[in-house]
């Protein structure tokens, strides 16, 4: 019988060999690069807001499988959020993978971000898996500059 961590891998897996939303959306309307020196992982973002609301979002790119895999769960984690509660899911995903005690109810709110929790036990990965965030924050904020997570 497969546990929960075995399940964890393989969402992750999945994920990573077939990623959702890897492409650069139709009316792309904000976009920011990310790039991670230390291992090479680079991904763009591309958002099509309509108002205040995320109507379309993918990205580009390559890197490892926890990389890919955060991005691709990312994306489907934020399509039709306003920015407020993609910024607030940001924070909260960030606390998750950097380890910092959340309670149950904060934990059952990422939903299949989940899966990435165990991250925070290999500090390395950690930057792995929050690249995407930190070029989807970068994309919200119309900033210009590549996000490097040195």
């Amino acid at each position: 019988m497969p546990t929960a961590v075995d399940l964890y891998q393989e969402v992750i897996l999945d994920h990573s060999r077939k990623p959702r939303n890897f492409h650069r959306p139709d009316g792309t309307t904000q976009e920011a690069k990310g790039h991670n020196p230390l291992c090479g992982d680079a991904y763009a973002v591309y958002l099509r807001l309509e108002g205040d609301r995320i109507a379309d979002v993918g990205f580009e790119g390559q890197g490892c499988a926890i990389s890919k895999a955060s991005a691709s769960l990312m994306t489907a984690a934020v399509k039709g959020r306003t920015r407020a509660e993609a910024e607030a899911l940001f924070e909260t995903f960030h606390r998750m993978v950097k380890g910092e005690a959340m309670d149950e109810a904060a934990l059952q709110e990422m939903g299949k971000l989940r899966v990435l929790q165990g991250v925070s036990e290999f500090p390395v990965r950690v930057k792995c898996a929050s690249l995407a965030w930190h070029t989807l924050k970068a994309a919200l904020e119309r900033r210009t500059n590549t996000v490097s997570l040195e």
